[in-house]
């Protein structure tokens, strides 16, 4: 779970620990699965960024790209900055506190965008609000990276899911005050907004899922660049 609101400063010299003890690497890996897809990007836009792992990772992999991470933690923003500071990169990456149910990034400003283990935070409602001013922000032939947590479909896998889910949405109400208490449907909603998904990894036996979504063009600019 990642950054819903400034609840999450208390967590910020903690997370990391509480994440490896949880779930061992494997949330890191579905992190930075598929970073490379999105490195030829120019301009990349992460949201719920959190303690800046992603952004030093991401940094690395695209030279040229320009890096706006924004995350409502004052403090997991302090911690994220702090890992980039003096670094080649640090000129490339700027940090933006501010709630993504009200953030709006300028309209096609960026060619990539990464909610990774962000919009599980999030009403089903506020997650259609942030997805779309998300997709108007990017550029055509853009990718949007995503990461969070799943229910598989049945089995003992489903099971542990729930459990799970039930332990981790109750920590994070009563340690950051967030109000959700079930996963939102994320990926049905980045669907309906016209994504489709070109690759996908499970991990934790069904529990984490990493992803690619891409947007076809419309179709009078398939015509004119035929």
């Amino acid at each position: 779970m990642t950054r819903a609101n400034p609840g999450y400063d208390r967590l910020a010299r903690a997370y990391r620990a509480m994440e490896f003890l949880a779930f061992g690497r494997d949330l890191e890996k579905a992190r930075f699965l598929f970073l490379e897809r999105i490195a030829a990007g120019r301009d990349i836009l992460l949201l719920g960024e959190g303690d800046g792992r992603c952004a030093v990772r991401l940094a690395g992999l695209a030279p040229q790209a320009r890096i706006v991470c924004v995350d409502s933690s004052p403090a997991m923003i302090e911690r994220a900055s702090s890992r980039i500071a003096g670094s080649a990169a640090a000129e490339r990456v700027q940090f933006v506190c501010a709630d993504a149910r009200s953030y709006a990034p300028p309209a096609g400003g960026f060619d990539a965008v990464a909610t990774l283990f962000f919009l599980d935070c999030f009403s089903a409602g506020d997650v259609a609000g942030i997805v779309a001013r998300a997709g108007a922000a990017l550029r055509p032939g853009a990718q949007w990276l995503f990461a969070d947590f799943v229910v598989p479909e049945s089995g003992i896998a489903r099971l542990r899911a729930r459990a799970w889910l039930g332990l981790l949405y109750g920590f994070f109400r009563w340690e950051t005050g967030i109000s959700v208490r079930m996963l939102p449907p994320s990926e049905e909603i980045i669907a309906r907004a016209g994504w489709l998904r070109v690759a996908s990894r499970d991990l934790q036996f069904g529990l984490l899922r990493s992803s690619v979504y891409a947007r076809p063009a419309p179709i009078g600019v398939l015509s004119a660049s035929a």
